[in-house]
């Protein structure tokens, strides 16, 4: 009995210590202080829906990025991908070609399942730093986006009502988009733990070298990685078009700073093979939180922007701490 008491209470000391554990107490603490700021307006039923409708997207692209991070890779192109599945998207509902918002949102992720694939090809085969990669993807993406637009935007009335309709719409009394967030939290964390290509996943952000040794396919991870992370910008694309009901070339630009931001907040490892959903899940509330919030206490766009800074470079340098510990830990119970 007593040895069972011990080992409730060590789990529970683990739990209390965890990375996920701290920074929920932090965001339960800036919540509790913007509230007291804004003179209680922060937590109304108004604001919080609107936080969860208004930034489903950014916390969508962020399970993405897990992913890409877990394998030691990057992706600064996921704004640029964003906006061409959108746009896409868009301009056939606005042709008469695509007539069903499931067929719309399907669409959107087929567009950005193709910029994935397009991206892990480069990178896997074309032995292509995955930063420089991404960069270069970026301006193509973003390029092809104002080609097929022919610079034009694509505005409300040209969108199906339905697709419009259910970016607005809530079942329960949580918002559409958000509910999309859930199922894709759910996924991910299932993903991660409970099948064979997750773990695979890992041990490439770990240990590429030790990972080919054992048998598994590199590239082929890496393809896959990063194919996932297009579908669901791509997703992200039919989220974004849908909520704020027009489509424009230089839609989601700058949007992978905040989702990089929520991933490294999270406790997400920038060297691979740290991190999981649920601190990426609480890392991109945070970054929700907080971009709602400095407009509601009154803090200009140019200290809004320094603030955003200077919490991501708070996350990294504690991520770092973080690891230099967990390894001088590690060397310090070795057996020599």
């Amino acid at each position: 009995m007593k040895n069972k008491t011990l080992l409730k209470n060590s789990k529970l000391s683990d739990l209390l210590r965890s990375r996920e554990a701290s920074l929920l107490l932090v965001l339960i603490l800036l919540c509790a202080v913007i509230q007291w700021r804004s003179g209680g307006k922060f937590l109304s039923g108004t604001v919080v829906s609107q936080l969860m409708q208004n930034y489903a997207y950014i916390m969508v692209l962020a399970f993405g990025m897990l992913l890409v991070l877990l394998i030691g890779g990057i992706d600064i192109s996921i704004g640029a991908t964003v906006a061409l599945s959108g746009m896409s998207t868009c301009l056939l509902m606005r042709d008469g070609i695509i007539t069903n918002p499931a067929l719309a949102y399907g669409f959107s992720i087929l567009v950005g399942a193709v910029c994935g694939l397009v991206i892990g090809v480069i990178i896997s085969k074309g032995n292509v730093i995955p930063i420089i990669a991404t960069l270069g993807m970026q301006y193509i993406y973003r390029g092809l986006t104002y080609f097929v637009s022919g610079t034009l935007w694509v505005s409300a009335d040209k969108m199906l009502p339905g697709y419009k309709a259910f970016a607005q719409g809530s079942f329960l009394g949580i918002n559409n988009l958000f509910w999309i967030v859930l199922v894709v939290f759910a996924g991910i964390l299932l993903f991660l733990k409970w099948t064979g290509f997750g773990r695979q996943i890992y041990a490439v952000g770990s240990n590429a070298d030790a990972a080919r040794i054992s048998g598994i396919n590199i590239d082929r991870v890496k393809i896959i990685v990063y194919t996932i992370n297009g579908s669901i910008a791509g997703l992200a694309g039919a989220m974004y078009t849908s909520l704020y009901a027009s489509a424009q070339g230089n839609m989601a630009t700058g949007t992978e700073m905040d989702v990089i931001a929520a991933c490294v907040i999270g406790g997400v490892s920038l060297n691979g093979g740290l991190g999981n959903g649920v601190g990426v899940f609480l890392g991109a509330i945070t970054i929700a939180v907080i971009s709602k919030s400095l407009s509601l206490v009154g803090i200009d766009a140019f200290w809004q922007r320094a603030l955003k800074g200077a919490v991501i470079l708070l996350a990294v340098l504690i991520n770092v701490l973080v690891q230099r510990n967990a390894s001088r830990k590690a060397l310090e119970g070795r057996e020599i």
